[in-house]
């Protein structure tokens, strides 16, 4: 990912033993890292049983939200790609027993792979 794009907020997938040893400490035993996209330092990794959303915050990063949604627990997606003036694309995951979703605001070129991974996962 080079430095523009992550300035302009740009996802991109990363190679997933670049952050393996990162990511050790909240993956299960039997659990897999399949595909990890990131925006600046806020990661989305797709494992063969969950979605974490990590975002972490400050100014140092030390702070860090892990946020674990099982596939199970994902009833609906939508993505609202960008438009020609508009360079946002928009991301919407509802999980089960929550009545608002989950929203990520996210550049055009990222919505097409988080969305095919998001749909391998659920309906497989």
């Amino acid at each position: 990912m080079g430095l523009l794009d992550a300035l302009l907020g740009n996802a991109s997938e990363v190679n997933i033993d670049s952050v393996a040893q990162e990511l050790a400490p909240i993956i299960g035993d039997s659990e897999k890292i399949q595909q990890v996209f990131k925006v600046i330092r806020d990661m989305y990794v797709f494992t063969n049983k969950r979605l974490i959303l990590i975002d972490k915050q400050g100014l140092t990063g030390k702070k860090v939200d892990y946020h674990s949604i099982p596939y199970r627990q994902i009833t609906q997606f939508k993505i609202e790609t960008a438009g020609h003036f508009d360079l946002d694309a928009e991301l919407k995951i509802w999980v089960s027993g929550q009545d608002t979703p989950i929203q990520k605001e996210l550049k055009k070129d990222t919505v097409v792979g988080i969305q095919q991974t998001l749909a391998t996962h659920m309906f497989a």
